[in-house]
């Protein structure tokens, strides 16, 4: 697993093709998002099972924690070969990649 900045992970973003996913809940997805695809943590494991382990995946959530944990089960249940993790979560994005997200 790696960690990233969100300066960084928007680079990778813009050059390669990956799986990009906002693991909070819906309703703070809908909050503010950064245009990542919504999979709740609760319905990861399920959305990942038919995906191919080898395209490379970049997980957000509000400060990095839940996705830091996600990634774990990831690596060791589905033998995702490449997992990245947005540092701070969207706080970080907002911080560093799109200021005009409100945090509220």
């Amino acid at each position: 697993m790696k960690y990233w900045n969100a300066s960084r992970c928007k680079e990778l973003l813009e050059k390669r093709t990956v799986l990009a996913l906002d693991i909070r809940e819906p309703y703070e997805y809908h909050h503010v998002n950064c245009g990542f695809n919504n999979v709740p943590m609760a319905s990861l494991i399920e959305f990942l099972q038919e995906k191919d382990r080898s395209t490379p995946l970049v997980l957000l959530c509000q400060s990095g924690k839940r996705a830091q944990a996600a990634g774990n089960l990831i690596e060791t249940e589905l033998g995702f070969l490449e997992v990245i993790i947005v540092e701070q979560g969207i706080q970080g994005w907002q911080m560093e990649v799109d200021p005009s997200l409100k945090l509220d």
